[in-house]
């Protein structure tokens, strides 16, 4: 009969619980939208409110996409959060910049 203790201990091996780095990345893209939402408000003032009284349903769209695109960055980094946040960072101001620019015809 063959000893069954090496396939027990593979087992054991295989059961350790593989960290999740989707959550951080998700706050992290939560963060950079909010983040990037201020940005017209810092340069252009008050005056940036009439703009997204028209073009809200654009933007609101942003927010799903932001937090996808930080989960992506995290897991893609595998949990180096100090770079997810800056390349997160960057990737969503870039995209809400696009989309800002595109729709106000700059």
């Amino acid at each position: 009969m063959h000893n069954v203790t090496p396939m027990l201990a593979r087992k054991e091996d295989r059961d350790q619980e593989e960290i999740s780095w989707s959550f951080p990345g998700g706050v992290v893209g939560f963060a950079s939208y909010w983040f990037a939402l201020a940005i017209p408000f810092i340069l252009y003032g008050s005056n940036t409110l009439f703009f997204f009284l028209y073009t809200w349903p654009f933007f609101l769209a942003l927010l799903p996409v932001s937090v996808l695109i930080g989960i992506a960055v995290s897991v893609l980094l595998r949990g180096h959060l100090i770079w997810t946040l800056l390349l997160t960072a960057v990737v969503v101001v870039t995209v809400f910049w696009l989309l800002f620019t595109l729709l106000s015809g700059w």
